[in-house]
Formats: structure tokens, sequence, C-alpha cells
């Protein structure tokens, strides 16, 4: 029975298991995330019937046939502190995973996101960290 349970949880869609109660009340709620594959970005959206125009951006550009940079996120401050950038941030390592990408990192938060997370397998994905001050 535990391995059923096991094999059916590994099944679930990670943005599913990962999601901490918390979070996905606030902006769950509140906002989606997009793919852009030809404008090589993810934004997280405002959901139908929300009122808010704000939108949060990760942008990143492919650098090689199976390499990107992941180059910068934006929230806009009305949203900051609600995990924005963690959701946009997931969303870009899963496109890694799934697209079997590797990945140059040239924004802060996206590191500070990966080294938050080392039960993901998104170090695996990481080729170097090239973040300038």
């Amino acid at each position: 029975m535990a391995f059923k349970l096991t094999s059916r949880l590994r099944a679930l869609p990670r943005q599913v298991r990962f999601c901490q109660a918390a979070f996905c009340s606030s902006i769950g709620s509140r906002f989606q995330v997009q793919h852009d594959p030809h404008g090589h970005r993810f934004t997280l959206v405002p959901s139908a019937g929300t009122d808010s125009e704000e939108v949060a951006v990760l942008l990143y550009k492919f650098t090689g046939e199976k390499e990107v940079d992941l180059m910068s996120t934006f929230v806009p401050e009305t949203i900051r502190g609600q995990g924005a950038a963690a959701v946009l941030s997931q969303a870009a390592m899963d496109f890694l995973v799934k697209e079997d990408l590797k990945a140059r990192i040239s924004c802060w938060y996206i590191k500070k996101y990966i080294e938050e997370h080392p039960e993901e397998l998104y170090k695996d994905r990481v080729i170097a960290y090239t973040i300038q001050n």
C-alpha cells in the first residue's frame, strides 16, 4: 500500500507536490504562470476575476542548442515578499528539466532559489553562475 501511495505522489505535477499552503492561498489564487517560449520569458499574471494589473517576469535567452541563460527576475513592488519570484524560478527550472536543458544563471535570485531547494534536481542543470555586481 505504501508503495502505491508513493508512486502516485511521484506522478503528481511538481507544482502541486511542492506548493506550500500559505503560498498557494495568497499567490496561487490570484496569479498564474505563463510561459512565452517565443518571447523567452515566464510571467506571473493575474488570474481571471482579479483586478490586479501587476505582472512579474523571469527572462531567459538561448545561448546554445541545449543551453539557456536565466538572466533576470522582476517582481513589482506591490506583490514582493509573497513568493512570486520563487514561483517563476520553479517554473523556469521545471522547464529546464522537462526540455533537458542546461543553464547559466545570471540572476542572483534564481541562484538563491536553487541553493534553497537542494532536494530538486535543479543543481544538475546549472553550468555556471555568471552574476555580476
